[in-house]
Order: C-alpha cells, then structure tokens, then sequence
C-alpha cells in the first residue's frame, strides 16, 4: 500500500479539514447506525449508574447555561457507560407553573387575571398545553447537535396524567403525616402575576435588584399606656414623657396606613431627646423618641443644640400608647401601642420599628402575640381597596410620595429621603415584590429540617463546600414552604373544604381511584376546570346543604419538579420496584442557584416522603457570563451566539471551553470567542495532528503493541498509563476539568515532544521502524478512547479511522493496568522536557532562533544525574555543542525571595515588616508555591516576587520539573563563525523543505536543487552541502553565486529551484 494511503480505515471527514463539517457527518451516522440506542443494549443486565435529569421548561429556547448543564449531563454517562454500567438517560420537560401561564398571556394579549376568567380555564390551560411545547423540536436540535445522547421519546412531562397522580400521591402522604397544613403567612407576593412565592424563589438569580424607593421618618406623638404594662410606671415618674412623640423609620411607606403598633427592642436603651433651636423646621423644643446609639444618625434634624433629657429600655416602654399616623383603623383591637421584639435592631434607621402585620413576617408574628388583629387595605392587584379611600385604586408604589406628602401636611415627618436599595422582584415577571399576609398551603419544613441538615452530610458535593456552606446554611434557616398558588395551569391542590364553616370538613386526595370512590366518576383531567367540577354533598352536614368543593389553589411548580425522582415512574401506582432500585440517584448537575431550588425541593420531599437523600452525588457548577463579565444579554450582545460557535469551531470546542473551566469547581465563567478557540488549539488540534502525522506516513497496518524498547515508545506508552489512571479517576470524582487537564497536557505531550523527537523515525519509514508507528497507532487509539467523553465527535472520527469499527462509544474505558508503568523514565524525561523549556525560553528572550546553535548548556538540579542518559536529546532539542550537567545549583545561581509589600501590607497588617526582615535574613522555606518566613507568615504568589542572582541573569533560567525539583540552566551565547554558518545552512533546509510542499511533492520524492547564494555565503554554502542535500532528499544539488530563472527565494538572499528526480 502506498505511503499515506492506509488510514483512514472508515473517513468520516466527509472530505472536510473543518471539524465542524466532520462532526455533522458523525451525528448522521449515529442516526442511521442507532449508536446510542447500541451502547444502551450493550450493557443491559449490568449494573447500573442511574442518572436524574433536570426538567427545563420548554416555551424559551435553551442559552449557555442549559448548554453547559447539558454537556455535563452527556460526560458522566458516557463515561460510566464505558465503564461498564447500565446508563438509561430520558429527557424531562417542566409543564406547569407561572412561565408558561405568563407565555400564554403574551399570546392572547391577556393583562390581568379577569381576562382568564371570561375567556375560560379550559381555554385557557388548553393554550398553556400547546405553548408548553412550543420550543420541543428546536430543544431537541439544540441537545442533539451537542452530542448530548438522551431519550427524548420516553421522557416525563410534569403535565402527564401520571405524574400528576404522583404528584397528587406525594401531597396526600405528607398531609398523613401532619406535614401540611393551611395557614396564614406573610409571602412573598406577585401581584404582576397574582401569586404568592415562596421564600427560595426570592433568592433564585435575579431576584434582587438594586431600585430607588422613598424613606419616610414618621413623628406619633404618645397619648397613654396602656393598663397592665410596663409604660403605666414609667410614664408616672418620667411625666415629660407624656409630652413626646415616638419617631419610627420605613422603606415602606406604602403601609403606614396600616400602621398597627412600634416596636421597640427591651433591652436597648432609648433616648428622650428634646430638639435643639437648630433643628429640623418645625420641631424646636419638640420631645423625641428613640434609640440612644442612633441619635447621631438624625444630628442635624434633632439639631447640634440638642439635650438628652431621659433615657429608658425598651422594656420600659412597652405598653405606650401612641396617636395613629392615619385614622382607617382606630379602633383596631390591641393597636397602636408599643410591643416589644427581639428582631430590632439599631443598625439602621431610629430603633423603633412601624408594625404593618400584613405586609411584614416579624411584625405579624409580633402582633400575633399582643392579639392584634390583621388589616389588609391592599387587594390582589397590589392596589389599595376602599378600606383607605384616599388611595383607592393605586398601586401601593405610586401611593409612596402621596402619602408622604399627606403626612408631612400633618406635620408628622422629620425626614423624608430616596434611597437606592436591593428589593426582591419576581423571578418571572421582574416587577417588584410585595410581602402580603395571605391564607396558602405550606410544607411543614421546619419539623424535619434537623433530618434534612443530618441527611445532606450523605451527599457528595462538587465543589465540597457547597454542603456545609450555601445549601448547609440554607438547610438550617429554612422555614415552611408555600406550596399554593392562586393560578390556573399546574397540577391542583389536592383538597375539597366544606363551603360552609359551620359544618367544616377537610378531605385530601392522593389518587384517581380515591377520587372515583369518592365522587362516583374518574376525571377525565386532574387539570382545571374538569377537576374543580367534582363536587359531592358535605358527609358531616346532617342538614344535606353544604358542598365538598376543591381549593381553587394549584400547586407550586417547583413541588412537581421536586417530585421528579418518584412521579417519572408514576410511583406508587407503578414501577415501585423500579423506583426503589434506582433512586436515590447516583448523580445530578444544575448550576449552583439550585441549592435554592431543585436541589433542594428535592432533598424536602425525599427527606418528608422516604427519610433518605434524593441524589448520592451533585455538580453545582457556576454561572455563565458574557464577554464582559455581566449577565449575558441579548440587547447588550455581549456572548457569541451558540448556533454560529456549533457551525464555526465545532460542538466539541465548544464542550472543551466549558468543561475544562473554573466553572464545574463553582467558580463563574466569561464566554469569549476567544477562549472557544483556545479549546481547539489546546486539546483537538494537536490529537488531530498527531493523527494526521500516522496518517502521513504509515504505508501498512500498524498493530496495537506495548512492547517498543524504543526510550522514546517506553516514555509515551508510560505517560500513556499515567493518562487513563489520572482520567479514570478524575472522572471517577467526576472532577471534569482535572480530567480535561490531563489530557490537554498529555496531548502537548505527544504532538509536542513524542511525535517531534520520533519524526526521523517516521521518515525512514514503516518498515525500518514498526515499532514507532505501531506505539502511536496505540497510544492514539488509547487516547481517543480515554477523550470519547470530553470529545466526543472528534475521537469517533479518529478512532473509526483507525480502526474501521463500530463506535468508540461502545468501547470500554482503558485500563491503566495494560500498559507498562515507568515511573522514574517519565520522572527523568519530563524533567528533560522541562530543562529543555526553560533554555528555549532564554534563548526567546535573546533572540537567539532556535535553528541556531549554540556552545553549551549547564543544567544544575540536584537530580542532575538521572539526566545523563538524555544528554543527546537535550543536546539536539536545545541545539547545543555541549552539555554540562552538574547537581551543584548553588554554584550556577539562585533565586532571592523579595516581599511585594504593596500587595503583601493589607493582608499581613504589622507582619509585614517583619516578613520583610526576615526574607532579607534568609529567614523563610518554601513550601509548595509558598514562601513562610520566620516560621509562621505564609506568603502567597502574590505577596511576593522572586529576583534571581546569577554571574550572568539574562543567560540564566529557573526549571522545575514535574515532581517539583527545582533547579537553574545556564546558556552560553557566544556565537562563533562556525556556528553561525551551520545556523545559516540549518535555515537553508527549512526553506527548502517549504519550496518542496510547495511544488507538491511526496515526502519521499526525491529531487534536483539549484541554490543561488550571495558570494559572502558561497564557502558556507558548499561546507554544509552534503547536510542540506541529505536533509531535502537532494540526489542532485549545486551551489550557484549566479541569479536563477524561475527559482524561488529561501531565505534573505538565497534562491532555489526545485526538480523532481
């Protein structure tokens, strides 16, 4: 077979150098092969490795972040596939829940919630239905042409009958277990939507954003105490007191005129302040309440001539009545007076907090305990009701400045400010947020949150700190979730109340039969409006009147995506073994704003429904940013579009960008276009190349061996042994960027050393040399195999081209144990690799080009002898006459640790000096990256340089190999004539070599060279000629001072012509 004729075995380039155009041949060949369907069979019956899909919503087109999730979805079963495991993967859509209600609405036009009600629910959820799905196909094409192999046939959607009866099950269960209960809590409250939130989905990205909001410091003056409380003695004997006036501080003054009761900390100490002449207008010699630390917050309205004239503690003063700042509600029971509470603080405002128990979490708990009554002026649409008919019909945002105007009017505010502050928003909608006292369903989380914290110590985070940090802390504060809301498209509320309270009743539901045994039909749909029509007569009213009616509330989407784990096998109505084989999951990924959401619902529901863990291990990576490092913006097109990344660099640049970053470790990523082509430089371009180059020369069928005595074949088949146990472990932990990291090493490796130092081998050709064609037939097969995960296309490309079989994904992972081990060969090579570097790098900054050589080399580490034996190839890689190896480092130089102490001062404060001190005396070892100096300060990278002291510091240079021995090369410069004249022919044969690729010759063609020199160069022409002529394959060369027809330039001043022989 001819030279460069014997591989590809199967081409699937499609005839293209461009890896996109290979990787859509792939993907059709996949299709029409059924590959992933193969490498399910094919580990039928073997154990399996059970992976649980995060179910996106399907009505917005996926963007980076589901890309990166996704390719972290594809790695690890592919990976666990080849090794050995049973991986079945489907796809999940999230159906129900406020995104796709809001998508419908854009559609129909529709802008409040009657709109939905004329039209009707079951138009309306028909709508929601379809628009669910709107974007199905284009998801499909998205995960397909990333190489993500899942099952889209046979995935859940959350609106499937079944796994709403699982759904419908879980709910029933926890309510069994005296884990749900109907109450009233202040919530987050959308009245965008109409709908309460729960608390985690306040703290979802994008939740808080920074918004300008008025300030108001209101003035009410006292009238009293009241009777029984601790403000009857105080007012007796402080009677000035009488006289005051409490001043209380909100960011809302939407609900003053809600205003129930101040509250005030009992052991903090408050001030009676009377106002100086230089006070706020209006409040001279006035008499003022409030915290004594805050007195210097409010110096210039209180005035600088101001006098303390009493102190109390907070506790005195509970029980002091107060005149309301609006009159809609005086004659609320147990109102207007001062409470105590331990939530105030004096952080900020005046220490006396306003109470508005509908609108706040701790005044309505507060006010719960002094029996007072709940007022809510404000109606679904977040606009005031009659209840306050100054402000009827507004927005309670824009009612902000009226009401401040209306009080100032009074006379009752001191300080009226703007401030810029972060405010929660919806998630969905991004309107503003308000926290409104309403009647919803909870989860009882705080009864088995010690379980949940217990529980969460059996999970495998990556990053590890994800478990006692962001989800740990989360764990120990949560609080009961809401699970209700009052919308339309999602799974129901599962619970019919009596219509009338005198004959109350309470039933709950967990399954279509229980509904059928109950109601005397089966619903055709558990969606609204069908299921809302089944009624029956109230079994505990004797009278017959009343009537068992559902609770119009559906259920928080994020219950059915919890639900995942159990509902997708519609457990437990089928599959239950299945269920209880498989779950809980091995492995789960979303990005680490899911510790507040799927994460967690999930870790509630196992933990209330099965006492154990939902998943065994979790990938909470980082976020995605754009190019600027903000969040990525269509307007503001700061990220590459994906579609134009897919056609341009390739699915597999793209996975390598994404996976081989800080982000899998929970560290946030900018997306650069830049940075996806540095994945194909770093990792596929130079597996490609090596490819390429087998192909180049191989002129037979290279065999798969592991015995070449060759030190070079010894040293890659070695390293090649080190790779698949650093991979497979690596992937093993599921630490995908170390795994990246050993293989874009190892492919530097191979490209950049191996095949470059055996390239004279290959020339002479397959059949003096089959040891060196048989080592990289191996060690490429080996590799793409080990890559197939993170590369997916490219590695089939090559490996089917080696080897014209099937799929490299149904192969299984290498093991370390087939190839030999040599640990002190690699140990002493890749410390050559690295002597080698760091002389390159002196002559770099020279000047001094490679093709140049050069007198002598001195290497100086303290295992200089395990060196001896690669003298020749540091000898020939860094171009020297002379090697001169020696373990005396001292002699060659050394380097001086100097203290940074612009970067070091903030962080070490006093020690700075003395780090300083002592690094001059000496005083200070190295550890690792690190410098600690007078045995107890740590200087990190930053905090420090290091200055080299040598005889002569530019031809000098620090080396440090691979196992950390660290040492200096020294390189002599002196150029003579003589070796200038060979750097001179050394450049001749680099050009002519190009004169030959250009005339398009065979690497084996033999030729005829004519070679016009200046006459200054004619002696160094013929002193190298048998070299330069050997070198080119030259059969037939003369040297000429006279100008050629038709040549070709070569270097300055020297011209070719080129014949075929």
């Amino acid at each position: 077979m001819s030279v460069g004729g014997v591989y590809p075995k199967v081409d699937m380039t499609g005839g293209s150098s461009a890896f996109p155009e290979m990787e859509r041949v792939v993907l059709d060949y996949w299709n029409s092969d059924g590959t992933f369907q193969a490498s399910l069979q094919n580990r039928e019956g073997c154990e399996e490795y059970v992976f649980n899909d995060g179910p996106p919503f399907a009505n917005g087109l996926p963007h980076y972040g589901h890309l990166l999730t996704g390719y972290v979805k594809d790695i690890v079963p592919r990976y666990r596939t080849q090794q050995g495991y049973y991986v079945p993967r489907v796809f999940g859509w999230d159906c129900h829940g406020l995104p796709a209600e809001l998508e419908a609405e854009k559609q129909l036009g529709i802008t409040d919630k009657a709109q939905i009600e004329e039209m009707g629910l079951e138009k309306f959820n028909e709508y929601c239905a379809k628009s669910v799905m709107h974007y199905a196909d284009e998801w499909e094409d998205y995960v397909t042409r990333q190489a993500r192999w899942v099952d889209f046939e046979n995935g859940y959607k959350t609106m499937d009958p079944e796994y709403m009866e699982s759904v419908m099950w879980a709910f029933k269960e926890l309510y069994d277990k005296g884990l749900i209960y109907q109450g009233f809590r202040v919530l987050p409250y959308s009245w965008a939507e109409h709908t309460p939130l729960s608390n985690q989905e306040t703290r979802l990205d994008d939740s808080y954003r920074e918004r300008q909001d008025p300030t108001v410091t209101v003035v009410l003056p006292v009238r009293g105490a009241r009777q029984g409380f601790a403000a009857e003695r105080t007012l007796q004997e402080h009677a000035l007191l009488a006289d005051a006036s409490l001043i209380a501080w909100t960011t809302t003054p939407w609900t003053l005129p809600s205003n129930s009761a101040l509250a005030v900390h009992p052991e903090v100490e408050y001030a009676l302040v009377r106002v100086g002449e230089d006070g706020a207008e209006g409040f001279a010699g006035r008499l003022l309440v409030l915290a004594s630390d805050l007195v210097g917050a409010y110096a210039k309205e209180l005035g600088e001539s101001r006098e303390v004239v009493g102190t109390f503690t907070g506790a005195e003063l509970e029980g002091l009545e107060y005149e309301p700042v609006f009159d809609y509600f005086r004659d609320l029971e147990n109102a207007f007076m001062v409470l105590n509470a331990d939530y105030v603080t004096t952080e900020d405002g005046t220490g006396v907090v306003h109470q508005a128990p509908a609108f706040g979490e701790d005044d309505m708990y507060t006010c719960q305990e002094y029996n007072i009554p709940l007022v809510i002026p404000v109606d679904a649409d977040g606009k005031f009701t009659s209840l306050v008919p100054e402000y009827e019909g507004k927005l309670v945002f824009d009612a902000n400045r009226d009401i401040i105007r209306d009080l100032r009017a009074k006379g009752l505010v001191l300080r009226d400010q703007t401030i810029v502050h972060s405010y929660p928003h919806s998630w969905r909608s991004g309107e503003p947020l308000i926290y409104m006292a309403l009647p919803a369903w909870f989860v009882k989380v705080t009864d088995i949150r010690d379980r949940m914290v217990e529980l969460n110590q059996e999970i495998d985070w990556i990053p590890s700190h994800m478990r006692d940090g962001q989800f740990g802390k989360w764990l120990e504060g949560a609080r009961d979730w809401n699970i209700s809301r009052t919308r339309y498209w999602g799974s129901p509320v599962p619970a019919w109340v009596s219509d009338n309270p005198e004959y109350p009743r309470v039933d709950v539901y967990g399954s279509l039969d229980e509904l059928e045994r109950d109601f005397g039909v089966r619903p055709k749909s558990l969606h609204r409006p069908d299921i809302d029509e089944l009624t029956r007569p109230n079994p505990d009213d004797p009278t017959g009147q009343s009537t068992m009616r559902r609770v119009p509330d559906v259920l928080d989407c994020w219950f059915e995506s919890g639900s995942m784990p159990f509902a997708q096998y519609h457990y437990p109505f089928e599959n239950a073994e299945e269920f209880e084989a498989r779950q809980p999951a091995d492995f789960i990924v979303e990005y680490s704003g899911q510790t507040r959401g799927w994460f967690y619902v999930q870790h509630v529901l196992s933990t209330a429904l099965f006492d154990r863990v939902a998943f065994k291990k979790v990938v909470a990576h980082g976020i995605v940013l754009g190019s600027d490092g903000l969040k990525m913006s269509k307007s503001k097109g700061n990220y590459p579009n994906v579609n134009e990344v897919f056609d341009r660099d390739g699915s597999d640049a793209m996975r390598w960008f994404l996976m081989s970053s800080p982000i899998l470790r929970g560290g946030n990523l900018i997306v650069t276009e830049q940075g996806i082509r540095d994945g194909v430089r770093q990792a596929i371009l130079p597996i490609w190349n090596a490819y390429t180059f087998l192909q180049l020369y191989s002129s037979q069928d290279a065999s798969w061996s592991v015995d070449s005595t060759d030190v070079l074949d010894r040293y890659i088949l070695a390293k090649t042994h080190d790779l698949v146990a650093a991979v497979g472990q690596a992937l093993d932990d599921t630490r995908i960027a170390d795994a990246c990291d050993e293989i874009r090493r190892f492919a530097d490796t191979l490209t950049n050393w191996y095949v470059r130092r055996s390239r004279d081998r290959f020339w002479e050709g397959q059949e003096a040399h089959p040891e060196a064609f048989d080592t990289l037939y191996t060690v490429l097969e080996v590799l793409t195999r080990v890559s197939a995960p993170l590369l997916p296309y490219i590695s089939e490309v090559i490996w089917r081209g080696l080897t014209g079989e099937r799929s490299v994904h149904l192969t299984d992972f290498p093991r370390a144990e087939e190839f030999p081990a040599d640990a002190d060969l690699v140990a002493a090579m890749d410390a050559t690799r690295a002597v080698c570097s760091s002389a390159s790098s002196v002559r770099k900054a020279r000047k001094l080009r490679n093709r140049l050589p050069l007198p002598k080399l001195t290497v100086a580490m303290p295992n200089a002898d395990a060196l001896r034996d690669f003298a020749p190839v540091i000898r020939d890689e860094v171009n020297v006459k002379e090697i001169d190896l020696t373990s005396d480092v001292d002699a060659a130089g050394s380097f001086e640790v100097v203290v940074n102490a612009k970067a070091a001062g903030p962080q070490l404060g006093r020690d700075v000096q003395r780090a300083i001190k002592n690094v001059k005396a000496g005083n200070y070892v190295r550890e690792g990256e690190n410098v600690v100096v007078d045995g107890d300060i740590v200087l990190t990278p930053e905090l420090y340089t290091e200055r080299l002291v040598a005889e002569d510091p530019d031809s000098t240079a620090r080396v440090e190999s691979s196992d950390g021995t660290v040492g200096l090369v020294v390189l002599d410069t002196h150029v003579t004539e003589e070796l200038e004249a060979e750097g001179w022919a050394a450049d001749v044969i680099r050009g002519l070599q190009d004169a030959r690729k250009q005339a398009g010759l065979e690497v084996s063609d033999r030729i005829a060279v004519r070679l016009s020199v200046p006459a200054d160069r004619a002696e160094w022409a013929e002193r190298h000629a048998d070299h330069i002529a050997a070198e080119t394959l030259a059969t037939d060369f003369a040297v000429v001072t006279d100008a050629l027809d038709g040549a070709v330039p070569v270097i300055d001043g020297v011209t070719v012509t080129v014949a075929k022989q």
